[in-house]
């Protein structure tokens, strides 16, 4: 039986340079270009033997997806490799992101800093083939000791950090904020969530991610949700609409909005609140 590496980037070309190095080495290559998709194919598939996934893509990052991994195949687990073109930024923050291994992602020409030249694809190659070698001998590094692979020298940008540390901030206060918040997609399905939704309607992340949002309520209360879903996209004078809905027992009461990036309609914003606190 062949072995299997599941590459997600939204770089197609950091795909292809990773699917070559793996197939020569006798890897099946299984591909996704965004975590949405990637948690699709994880579902079919189950169980691989390495997973390279990006840290930076849009709707479901590499942070949710490697949550999801780490819940969805605790029994069967496989070592995690993220690749990002800002982990030498995100140091601080290693512990946070729970991969095995991590691959500081430059270039695929990568400029040396002090002589000026840039690193040959080959170096580039060597560089990744070494780190491979360690991840076959060593699935799982010893604990609290994350390797870190730098393909030459790369050195933090501060324009960089500072995008880091919005986003981090960002993410902090979508956490704290004491209402539930579920994110989806134009299909739908759940592309996000805080821990408070999560605890709101009693499930894990692996239960909701890229999960229609209806089949988190009763039967009882979904053509409700869905109704609301199609007035206030249909409605675009309409900036959103409240409902009042029951899960396990708890009421609810939601407020559901469109997600709009510039002119672009994209998903929804449900807001719940637990009415009987």
């Amino acid at each position: 039986m062949s072995k299997k590496a599941f590459v997600v980037d939204n770089d197609f070309f950091f795909v292809e340079f990773l699917t070559e190095l793996l197939e020569k080495r006798g890897y099946e290559i299984i591909k996704a270009y965004d975590g949405k998709d990637c948690i699709s194919k994880l579902n079919e598939i189950g169980p691989v033997d390495l997973l390279f996934v990006d840290l930076m893509m849009p709707k479901i990052d590499g942070r949710k997806v490697i949550e999801y991994t780490r819940n969805k195949f605790a029994n069967t687990p496989f070592p995690i490799i993220a690749v990002s073109g800002t982990i030498i930024e995100q140091l601080d923050e290693i512990d946070e992101i729970g991969a095995d291994y991590y691959i500081a992602k430059g270039p695929m020409e990568q400029m040396e800093a002090h002589t000026g030249e840039f690193l040959p694809m080959e170096q580039m190659e060597a560089h990744t083939g070494e780190f491979l070698d360690k991840i076959e001998k060593q699935p799982f590094p010893p604990e609290n000791d994350e390797a870190i692979l730098e393909p030459g020298k790369i050195y933090p940008r501060q324009a960089t950090t500072e995008l880091i540390d919005a986003i981090s901030f960002q993410r902090a206060v979508i956490e704290s904020i004491g209402v539930g918040i579920i994110v989806l997609d134009r299909d739908a399905e759940i592309i996000s969530t805080n821990s408070l939704a999560l605890d709101m309607i009693n499930k894990s992340v692996e239960d909701v991610l890229n999960r229609p949002i209806r089949a988190m309520f009763p039967s009882e209360e979904q053509s409700k949700l869905v109704d609301g879903l199609k007035r206030v996209a249909h409605d675009r004078g309409l900036r959103s609409i409240t409902l009042s809905g029951t899960i396990h027992s708890r009421e609810f009461r939601m407020n559901i909005s469109l997600l709009k990036i510039d002119d672009s309609v994209d998903g929804w914003i449900i807001g719940m609140v637990d009415t009987e606190q």
